[in-house]
């Protein structure tokens, strides 16, 4: 939201300088964005005189003038057609930017001949949309004044964020009461007709009333006009139009300015029909299936029976509440209008709008809800401003509907200011705060929102209005109470599990990515595609919730590679977007060089499914799974590369991790060459550890040291490592604490794996005989897998 400071003063009667009142405004809620003096830039331009003009000796269509800014006369070369000597317009010197032009004034040659600066039109200093000649100013502006001190462009502009849970200050005049209740002026009486320019008030009203009704009351409960035959559409004057141009709002025409500034002004939109394209009454009602509209922004809308449109007996000419349509649009030589005023439901505005993907400073207003109860102040202020900008004769109101006030009235203690806001403030000046905020007080504290404060919703908001006025900085900060000793974890088991894993993966060297929640259907295909689709996404890019961590992940590991990044190693913890649900996960992946070729390295080489098995072990046994009892199985996924990928589960069904080399296929999608290896961790699959406090357990080390004995065994082909270790650590669970492979060998159809396995003795060391029993029961656990050991 955007206004001047001089705007402000038309409904405030302050002193305070911009930057006092953009403090006071930030203080009661309303955060300023920026402020911005469009007079900064202007301020190297200068009211000049033209005192001669003589044709440029090798150009047609130049002339060379003379030209006094109050220092003397400068040589200038103009092509502009109403240059002549007499004339007073605006110079810039050299050095001067020119915003029109994107350009810095320089003294040039044009044409072999020295200009020294320029005269200036108004689109090129960005005060007008005039450019077939220089700026004339009145014959006794004063000669080297400062142009933007003389045009009076040195009002600042204040832009403000405003709230979606205040729709009074998508006004001018909202903003201007809150700042009087917090103390910064004095807010003026204001009365429909009141206009800046001192024009006349509206004259009594000569024609009969215009015909419009509505047929859907749940869209338009009220719809509210008033005709203007006689009208005389031209440009707006001065006033208005530098209001909107300062403002980013372009000037079009008299009737259009006007609907603009009461929209700004007062946060009332309106609409103006030319009523010489109208055919019958103008009605509020459902849109009909196929209806469909050009809009003013030259698009054509399909419509559907959930809209509400305004339309004749003929066609639809406005969708509601949003933008009006291009065939009933006013002209130049609109000469009757009617204008309406209404009120559409603000969730049927949100959804019309959504639908349509179409967005406008109405919509804005409407959908946040605008005041119901001011339709006739509305109207008749719109229309006191087109009789008197525009001339014409005023019919009598037309009101069709009600407007639903929804009054409501709360119980209000002033003694929550202090429990609920934390500051204790006098019953008084609580009720002139709200007094002054437009709310009613009764002697009993019933307290009634005004109108225009839908987003009041009991005390609590009460307290809130006073606070924020008072100031919410006077809240004393108090820390909360502790309680004796060490205070209690709060951590739950899955943010435990979280956090131990998020550690792990950075203490092993992988960097944590943080990806967009959203992907294209493309690609989240690879990984099952969305369950999740979002009905308005930013973007086609953005449509669908992300099935799996990877396609984030792998489309950061292809730019970081396109960059010249020798190896990746990411990893993200978020939420995967499932049928059943948000489920947390860690997803990592490696890409590129696991090892960089040297003269002791050797060649370099990629990273493979081993690795990710190990990062997925490693950090599932920080996470707290027990990873010595966990299964390695195949069938990972229709994303993962057959035969070089599996799962790690805890039994057969409760799979904690997916890893290994990706689907050639799914890293054709991302753009990505040669290996890629990736890990999924589904964090909630991870049992939680049954934690005894803050202690760790006491370090007790075995007394004697470990044994260790290999066996080779020759296997069957299709026989899995895992399977093997697994019968092997299950022979003799008291003595056998690991097992591994720690070598593979094929020759011709004969395969042989050795197994390191490691024997820790208990209370006493192991003899020739234990050793020799132990040994025999790993061969027969073996011999059950097909394995039999190698002569």
């Amino acid at each position: 939201m955007k206004f001047t400071l001089g705007w402000l003063r038309d409904h405030l009667d302050f002193d305070a300088d911009v930057n006092t009142v953009a403090e006071a405004l930030t203080r009661v809620g309303l955060e300023v964005e920026g402020i911005h003096n469009p007079g900064d830039e202007l301020a190297p331009f200068r009211v000049a005189r033209v005192l001669s003009a003589e044709r440029h000796p090798q150009a047609d269509k130049l002339q060379v003038l003379s030209v006094d800014a109050g220092d003397g006369p400068l040589q200038v070369v103009c092509g502009a057609p109403n240059a002549r000597a007499g004339l007073v317009g605006v110079f810039g010197a050299p050095g001067a930017y020119v915003p029109g032009l994107d350009v810095t004034l320089k003294v040039a040659s044009i044409r072999g001949v020295e200009s020294n600066g320029m005269m200036c039109s108004a689109r090129e200093l960005e005060i007008g949309e005039g450019h077939d000649g220089i700026i004339e100013l009145p014959a006794d502006a004063p000669i080297g004044t400062s142009f933007s001190d003389y045009a009076g462009l040195n009002d600042p502009v204040i832009d403000i964020s405003v709230t979606p849970n205040r729709p009074d200050c998508m006004g001018v005049r909202g903003i201007a009461r809150d700042l009087a209740a917090a103390g910064l002026g004095t807010l003026k009486p204001w009365r429909p007709g009141t206009l800046p320019s001192g024009a006349a008030p509206l004259a009594e009203p000569q024609d009969e009333a215009p015909a419009v009704r509505t047929d859907d009351p749940e869209g338009c409960p009220a719809f509210f006009a008033q005709a203007v035959a006689g009208v005389s559409n031209g440009e707006s004057p001065d006033w208005l139009r530098s209001r909107l141009q300062a403002v980013g709002q372009k000037p079009i025409s008299a009737l259009v300015d006007i609907t603009n500034y009461v929209m700004i002004d007062l946060g009332r939109p309106l609409h103006v029909y030319d009523r010489g394209t109208l055919s019958g009454a103008l009605v509020a009602r459902r849109a009909m299936a196929g209806e469909e509209v050009i809009a003013l922004n030259g698009r054509t809308y399909q419509l559907t029976p959930a809209m509400t449109v305004i339309a004749d007996d003929k066609a639809v000419h406005d969708i509601g509440g949003i933008m009006g349509g291009e065939h009933s649009s006013v002209t130049d030589g609109t000469t009757d209008v009617l204008v309406e005023c209404a009120f559409f439901d603000p969730d049927a505005i949100a959804r019309t709008g959504q639908a349509l993907a179409l967005t406008s400073d109405a919509r804005q207003r409407f959908e946040r809800g605008v005041d119901p109860a001011f339709l006739d102040d509305g109207l008749t202020h719109a229309t006191a401003l087109v009789v008197a900008l525009c001339g014409g004769t005023a019919s009598a109101v037309t009101r069709a509907g009600e407007a639903p006030l929804g009054l409501r009235h709360y119980r209000y203690d002033p003694s929550l200011a202090k429990t609920l806001g934390g500051l204790a403030i006098a019953p008084d000046r609580q009720r002139q705060i709200l007094e002054s905020l437009g709310f009613s007080v009764g002697e009993d504290w019933q307290v009634t929102p005004p109108t225009w404060r839908r987003d009041v919703d009991g005390p609590a908001d009460l307290v809130e209005e006073v606070i924020r006025i008072e100031g919410i900085d006077r809240v004393a900060p108090v820390p909360l109470p502790r309680v004796p000793g060490v205070a209690t974890p709060t951590a739950t088991p899955s943010q435990k599990i979280e956090r131990r894993a998020r550690r792990a993966a950075a203490a092993r060297g992988l960097d944590e990515a943080v990806t967009w929640s959203f992907l294209s259907e493309a690609e989240a295909a690879p990984f099952g595609g969305g369950a999740w689709t979002l009905a308005n996404p930013i973007s086609e890019a953005l449509k669908v919730m992300r099935p799996s961590l990877l396609p984030g992940l792998l489309a950061a590991a292809e730019r970081n590679l396109r960059r010249g990044a020798g190896s990746v190693r990411l990893f993200e913890l978020g939420r995967r977007y499932l049928a059943e649900g948000e489920r947390p996960t860690l997803g990592l992946v490696l890409a590129g060089d696991k090892r960089v070729r040297g003269w002791q390295a050797g060649k370099a080489a990629a990273f493979d499914a081993f690795d990710a098995k190990a990062e997925a072990l490693a950090l599932l046994a920080a996470a707290g799974a027990p990873v010595d009892n966990l299964l390695v199985m195949g069938d990972a996924g229709e994303a993962w590369h057959p035969g070089q990928s599996g799962t790690l589960r805890l039994g057969p069904k409760t799979i904690l991790a997916a890893f290994g080399a990706l689907h050639p296929n799914v890293l054709r999608a991302f753009d990505l060459d040669g290996a890629v290896v990736a890990v999924e961790l589904y964090l909630d699959a991870i049992p939680a550890r049954r934690g005894t406090g803050f202690m760790r357990a006491a370090y007790t080390p075995p007394a004697l040291q470990p044994v260790r004995r290999d066996f080779a065994f020759t296997v069957p082909a299709g026989l899995a490592a895992d399977a093997l270790v697994r019968a092997i650590r299950g022979a003799d669970k008291a003595a056998i604490v690991a097992a591994r492979v720690f070598d593979l060998f094929e020759k011709d159809d004969v395969r042989s794996m050795a197994v390191e396995v490691t024997l820790q003795p208990g209370d006493k060391s192991f003899t020739d005989a234990d050793l020799k029993a132990i040994s025999d029961k790993v061969v027969a656990a073996a011999a059950k897998t097909g394995a039999s050991l190698r002569g």
